[in-house]
């Protein structure tokens, strides 16, 4: 991963952080869709994305995601996960991100965001740690506090977890 020159303000936030907001097409996914015969789509998931999520739940950090699509395959990895706060098929991520603030009663700065295009842009400047997979467009790798090794659909959702956790001494292995 690629840190900031001040590694230390990004420990300090990952600290602080009591929510973590995903993006999900080209952060939980590589971001290709795949169209099947009788107009269903398939995403594919990375499964040590998904043990990051549930050691980061344990730890008792919440999990939201936020997609401007809708889709059942992340309903089910949702679901599967045990990830309550799901809002898909938005054209205002910023409304959505509010309401689940609202509803966990917390500010912008203990959140974090993996986001990874120019809509993800207005989360990532309000929230208190921002990351952006490797593969994110260079506007979204500029305006993250952390730029991931791992590319979306690759670990990237992994990587933010396990900076968060080791930051709040909370990586158990």
């Amino acid at each position: 991963m690629t840190l900031p020159p001040n590694p230390s303000r990004v420990e300090n936030a990952a600290r602080k952080v009591r929510c973590l907001v995903l993006d999900v097409d080209g952060v939980m996914t590589d971001g290709r869709i795949l169209y099947m015969p009788g107009g269903g789509e398939t995403k594919a998931f990375h499964v040590r994305d998904g043990l990051g999520i549930k050691m980061l739940m344990h730890s008792g950090v919440h999990v939201a995601i936020l997609s401007g699509r809708e889709s059942e395959a992340v309903n089910r990895r949702a679901a599967e996960l045990g990830i309550e706060h799901l809002i898909q098929g938005i054209d205002d991520k910023v409304a959505a991100f509010e309401n689940v603030l609202s509803r966990l009663d917390l500010p912008a700065e203990d959140t974090a965001y993996v986001g990874d295009d120019l809509p993800d842009l207005p989360l990532l400047k309000r929230v208190g740690l921002g990351f952006a997979p490797a593969d994110a467009s260079p506007e979204v790798r500029a305006a993250a506090h952390v730029v991931l090794r791992a590319g979306g659909g690759q670990g990237a959702v992994r990587e933010a977890c396990e900076l968060i956790l080791r930051a709040k001494g909370a990586w158990t292995v």
